[in-house]
């Protein structure tokens, strides 16, 4: 993967540049409730405008289609961005035409500016060449921050690297080389969690991992569905029956390709999903009552989980072991998280992992702060994880 950063852009001092940021957060009382986006962008944002460039913040707020909808204003996140950023931070009501050009050429050297939301116009999710026109003739060069957009082959996110000279921000170029460390260019043995409610959303993911990994660590619902492939009573557990056949043909090609899947063989075990359930019981999954449901991976298998990372080099991870929102099924999740944390801080282990729930499932084991990279995008790690080209990253290797 070969990707220009602001390494390369040279002197930038006067330039009107153009970054695509993820600003798409989330509101509360016309509030920015969680700044954790806004955070991420302040490596690149900082670091043009100290060395004098005019920045323009690219970015999209909700979905809408192409109309100008003030709820979907970009002008509210100014405050809180300029908060994070320490410095002052500008507005223009749009992001291109001939009152946003003369806007841009007001602005002086070292000044960040957000521009409006891109999807205020229909042709930025159409990757419309005039709009990809209208936006480049705001800046000199394009920088891509945004990893979390980059799977969308929009006019922001994927045209403009085509049309200005394009380089990867920061906060980009740290995702793209966790990333190739991860499933790129791995150190093996490698282990990947995936875990979720279930298989039907991980397909893709799961068929491309056991060609890719020495371990499939499967945990979630959608362990369920492998464990009734292998002929195991789940009881009322979520289950997707109609994909055991899919399962088996996962677990063939795991064989196949030398990779070892591991499914729990006990489980935390309840009659209703509340939490500390009075039927709360631990059980092998060949004990499991008609009327229960499998709510966590159980002490057992997660001890020899914890084992099998000890033997790996690499670690991958998207989504829980088990309902971890509701204790007492947050266990498994948050004990084989804090295992993964204590080889990543010993060096042993070189971990990444990402997903909006796999987020907050390590915040919720304080161990978020330990692994060696945490994605905070949703979409674009899981098709990176797929093994789909990226639009937004094909764009910068050009």
């Amino acid at each position: 993967m070969t990707f220009k950063t602001l390494d390369d852009i040279g002197d930038v001092t006067g330039m009107a540049v153009l970054v695509r940021e993820d600003l798409n957060v989330p509101m509360a009382d016309g509030q920015v409730s969680d700044d954790t986006r806004l955070r991420a962008t302040v490596a690149t944002l900082a670091e043009l405008a100290d060395k004098g460039a005019r920045v323009l913040v690219l970015a999209h707020f909700g979905r809408p289609k192409g109309q100008r909808v003030p709820a979907d204003s970009l002008g509210p996140i100014v405050p809180a961005l300029s908060a994070v950023l320490g410095r002052a931070v500008g507005f223009i009501d749009d992001c291109c035409g001939a009152g946003a050009e003369a806007a841009v050429a007001a602005l002086a050297p070292g000044s960040i500016t957000v521009l409006e939301n891109t999807r205020f116009h229909g042709g930025e999710e159409k990757n419309d060449p005039a709009f990809v026109a209208a936006l480049a003739r705001l800046g000199q060069a394009y920088v891509n921050d945004a990893f979390s957009a980059a799977h969308r082959a929009h006019a922001s996110t994927e045209g403009l690297a085509h049309v200005l000279p394009a380089y990867a921000g920061r906060a980009m170029q740290a995702e793209l080389e966790a990333l190739e460390k991860a499933l790129g260019k791995p150190e093996h043995p490698v282990a990947a969690v995936v875990g979720g409610a279930k298989v039907s959303t991980k397909l893709d993911v799961l068929k491309h991992l056991v060609s890719k990994v020495d371990h499939l660590i499967i945990g979630g619902g959608m362990a369920n569905t492998f464990l009734a492939a292998r002929g195991v009573d789940v009881g009322k557990s979520l289950c997707e029956h109609d994909l055991t056949g899919t399962a088996e043909e996962i677990l063939t090609a795991a064989e196949a390709a030398g990779c070892t899947v591991h499914l729990p063989y006990d489980a935390a075990v309840a009659k209703e999903f509340a939490a500390n359930p009075p039927s709360l019981r631990i059980c092998n999954v060949h004990e499991i009552a008609p009327d229960e449901m499998i709510l966590d991976i159980g002490p057992q298998a997660v001890e020899a989980l914890a084992d099998v990372l000890k033997t790996c080099r690499t670690l991958v991870w998207n989504g829980p072991l088990g309902a971890f929102e509701i204790a007492p099924f947050d266990t498994a999740t948050v004990a084989l998280a804090r295992s993964a944390a204590a080889l990543t801080k010993e060096g042993a282990l070189v971990s990444v992992a990402g997903g909006g729930d796999t987020v907050a499932a390590l915040n919720h084991a304080g161990v978020a702060g330990d692994f060696s990279y945490v994605s905070t995008a949703g979409g674009a790690f899981l098709e990176w994880m797929e093994g789909k080209e990226l639009p937004g990253v094909a764009a910068l290797n050009g």
